[in-house]
């Protein structure tokens, strides 16, 4: 029997399990989101994860560490992430725009606590991490820029600067939006609302 038929036999691959700190972590930034990072101490976020201090400890060294966690590779998912989507349509400036736009949606309708944090909590950090966080960011937002730029070469790029910023004002409202209306409209609410901004159509 080949490789191929015993996968196919055994079906796909079982998800990765989660680790004890990637759980902690989310719990810490659902209470970080809910409550404020000073609302928070540490034991609060063990008796929720239902862990002592000194084992807690043992994956962060404290709240700002947990803060830096959160972040950076939020930041660094996005980058990469809207890279691929960009590069997958190198001669189609609206089929990149509408992946793109897809991209931020999914992942403002999936992480609506970090996106709170992000907002709320960002200047906690120190300065290393934050300028990291920041340089990130900037890089993520060129990638919309430049797609802009093929799109509507009327815009010099501080203009498609401003309309990627508004973008992800839209985008990033899910921490915002409550349960009356279903996942998948918001998702589609959310892309004809982006679209429009940045297209007008």
């Amino acid at each position: 029997m080949t490789t191929v038929d015993q996968q196919q036999r055994q079906g796909p691959p079982a998800p990765r399990r989660r680790s004890r700190r990637d759980e902690i972590l989310e719990i810490a930034v659902g209470l970080f989101a809910a409550r404020g990072y000073h609302g928070v101490s540490m034991d609060d976020i063990g008796s929720a994860a239902g862990v002592t201090g000194p084992a807690l400890y043992h994956h962060f060294a404290g709240k700002e560490a947990m803060l830096v966690a959160a972040l950076i590779p939020v930041s660094e998912s996005l980058l990469h992430g809207g890279k691929a989507r960009v590069g997958q349509h190198p001669e189609d400036a609206s089929a990149a725009l509408a992946d793109l736009i897809d991209f931020h949606v999914e992942f403002a309708l999936a992480n609506p606590a970090v996106i709170a944090l992000h907002l709320h909590e960002l200047d906690r950090l120190p300065e290393e991490p934050r300028r990291q966080i920041r340089r990130l960011q900037r890089l993520y937002v060129e990638e919309w820029v430049g797609v802009l730029a093929m799109l509507r070469p009327e815009l010099d790029a501080p203009e498609a600067r401003v309309l990627a910023h508004s973008a992800f004002g839209l985008m990033n409202s899910t921490p915002f939006l409550g349960g009356e209306v279903d996942r998948r409209r918001r998702a589609a609410l959310l892309r004809e609302a982006t679209m429009h901004a940045l297209t007008g159509r």
